[in-house]
């Protein structure tokens, strides 16, 4: 690594708590192990105070001078994401329809420079993200609009109940809501052998409050999260504020590309790489999405 590469990523994380070019030494191995071990018991880890506090304000003034670039279109969806006039039995929860009104900017609309950019595109951070999910490595998506975004929550939104297409997620946030737009989720409720419908049509009735847990975060927290088996959502935002979160996306392979039905419905529009790509798609498992 370079000086300049390293004086970059001091900058900007915390190395001195979460040492991500010394990952063999015993501090950094108890950061991994902490992490691993509450990500198997609980589906999500916080590392708080991942990027320097005193930069929490540069990581949201960046953040917020993008976020007008997101992509907005509220629509009805359900937490598969699928088309909510499919074929579905009478009880089953993708015919639970939601109101989306978060909003994302792409990729290709957020500055190389900026601090979220930086992060995400760091090897010593990709390696640690990838040894903390105890992968022998992650890869940056080939996918030129959802590698990394920045989710916006406007008041009055919500980013309501869904499942991840990664397997893996991992998030920042860089602004939060002044009330409101609380992260929940409900660790592991279906797997990639099993959709669990019962236990996912309890907590979209209202029944299933044992199986949502209610995280905290604060901006400059780094979330991992697996997502892909986790019911989870952003509850209804209010006040003035916007809650923005950056989306670190990767995969356990290269060449990722999204689906053109999904990128279009997050960012309005498809790009060559997608179509491109979409008769090459391969599914990692038989989900419902």
């Amino acid at each position: 690594m370079s000086t300049l590469e390293a004086t970059t990523l001091d900058q900007v994380v915390d190395t001195a708590r979460y040492p991500l070019t010394e990952l063999e030494g015993a501090h950094g191995q108890d950061v991994v192990s902490r992490a691993r071990r509450e990500l198997a018991a609980l589906g999500c880890t916080v590392l708080p105070d991942f990027v320097h506090p005193s930069l929490r304000g540069l990581l949201r003034q960046e953040c917020a001078a993008i976020a007008p670039r997101a992509h907005y279109d509220v629509e009805t969806v359900n937490v598969y994401n699928i088309d909510v006039d499919s074929a579905l039995p009478p009880d089953h929860p993708g015919r639970r329809t939601f109101q989306r009104g978060n909003a994302f900017v792409a990729r290709d609309r957020i500055p190389a420079n900026a601090l979220i950019s930086r992060l995400y595109s760091h090897p010593a951070f990709q390696r640690f993200v990838a040894r903390c999910f105890g992968l022998p490595k992650l890869h940056e998506l080939a996918d030129p609009l959802s590698g990394l975004v920045l989710n916006v929550v406007a008041p009055g939104m919500e980013h309501p109940w869904h499942f991840d297409t990664n397997e893996y997620t991992v998030s920042m946030l860089t602004q939060q809501a002044r009330s409101g737009g609380d992260f929940e989720y409900c660790p592991d409720i279906r797997s990639a052998q099993d959709e669990r419908f019962d236990d996912v049509r309890a907590v979209l009735d209202g029944r299933g409050g044992h199986l949502i847990r209610r995280l905290p975060l604060r901006p400059g927290d780094l979330q991992l999260f697996k997502g892909r088996y986790s019911l989870h959502r952003v509850s209804p935002v209010a006040g003035e504020a916007a809650r923005h979160s950056a989306i670190f996306a990767y995969s356990e392979r290269p060449g990722v590309v999204g689906s053109v039905a999904r990128t279009r419905q997050l960012f309005g529009r498809v790009l060559p790489a997608h179509l491109e790509s979409e008769s090459r798609a391969v599914r990692g498992d038989r989900l419902l999405d």
